[in-house]
């Protein structure tokens, strides 16, 4: 029995520090705005989820990659398990060992080397910030496959938009599954905005938004989100009606869509790369909502997306409320993910000293 343990031993704490590893994703090492603009607390990610409890393993675990006498190829080696086990993809993988090999000739020592890598990491997931609501109406188009959570993070981005003092106004456009448009009523009733839909089960749904586009454009609306229906990538019929809401939204709204959002569930792992693969070609995608970051261990395909698709990461939802959800941001996500925010708390609480 004993001999059993501990052939297993490896595994476990191999699982446990990969789960580690991207729950800081949930890091939601996001900017998170509060009502009034005021941007959250550094290191909370709402839902009770803090960085320096979830970032920890992975931070520990890439010093330790890092540190001793160990040749550069060595470090390397240890690096790449690192992520490849916290999802990050072969291919992102590999490029970003190409670019720190370079980097890591000069023998810096375990925080230096840290320090590259995060500089690495934020240049592979670049900027992030979403367009400014400029023309009115601003459209944002919403798709994804099946049980990513679509139509509640929609409601979560509307509520974004309308603490911003926006108004907003949302459209029905799943007509696909049973009761999807009395979902998304109920949301825009709770949060108080309107919603456009329609009745019948099985309505057209480019109808639907061009009576959506229509009600915009007569009551003043600062910002229209479309929900479309859950499609799976590999139905070419349903990813061809995608594509023809798209039309029908830039025939009413010139210029629109504005931006274009692929909601992916991020337990999905690297599944979520080929899922944005398969829509990015169906559609001109401007950004990634990335859902259920407080339910995974494999935050890691956040770079893979970015990396092998050039699509940043918008926003994250991270629980079942509407106020979990923020705005992605890559230098807060990277400090969490190598423990830097923990570093800088420290030197600020010696410095106070």
């Amino acid at each position: 029995m004993i001999e059993s343990l501990q052939g297993i031993e490896p595994y476990l704490v191999a699982a446990a520090a990969a789960a580690a590893a991207v729950l800081v994703v949930v890091a939601v090492l996001v900017r998170r705005r509060r009502r009034g603009g005021a941007p959250a607390e550094t290191g909370t990610a709402g839902g009770g989820f803090r960085l320096r409890d979830i970032g920890r393993g992975f931070a520990d675990r890439m010093r330790a990659a890092l540190a001793g006498d160990r040749s550069v190829d060595e470090r390397l080696e240890a690096v790449e398990e690192i992520l490849l086990k916290a999802d990050v993809g072969v291919r992102t993988t590999q490029a970003l060992l190409a670019r720190l090999r370079p980097r890591l000739v000069s023998g810096a020592g375990a925080e230096g080397a840290l320090d590259i890598v995060a500089e690495e990491m934020l240049g592979i997931l670049g900027p992030a910030a979403a367009p400014a609501v400029e023309a009115r109406p601003h459209v944002v188009l919403v798709s994804g496959v099946n049980g990513v959570g679509k139509t509640t993070s929609v409601a979560k981005l509307a509520n974004h938009y309308r603490r911003q003092g926006l108004r907003v106004l949302l459209v029905a456009a799943d007509t696909f599954r049973a009761a999807a448009a009395a979902q998304l009523a109920n949301w825009a009733s709770r949060l108080g905005v309107d919603c456009v839909r329609r009745e019948e089960e099985g309505a057209d749904p480019s109808a639907v938004v061009y009576d959506g586009m229509q009600v915009a454009r007569s009551r003043g609306v600062d910002v229209v989100i479309v929900d479309t229906a859950g499609r799976l990538h590999v139905k070419a019929n349903l990813v061809a009606e995608l594509q023809k809401i798209a039309r029908t939204i830039a025939r009413q709204i010139p210029g629109a869509p504005h931006e274009s959002l692929l909601v992916i569930d991020a337990t999905t792992g690297q599944n979520a790369s080929n899922q944005a693969r398969a829509f990015a070609e169906a559609l001109p995608l401007s950004g990634i909502l990335l859902t259920k970051l407080d339910g995974t261990a494999r935050g890691g395909s956040v770079f893979a997306v970015r990396s092998e698709l050039g699509l940043p990461i918008r926003y994250v939802g991270f629980g079942e409320g509407l106020e979990d959800f923020a705005e992605f941001d890559p230098q807060a996500y990277v400090d969490g993910l190598l423990g830097r925010d923990r570093a800088k708390a420290v030197a600020r609480d010696s410095v106070s000293l």
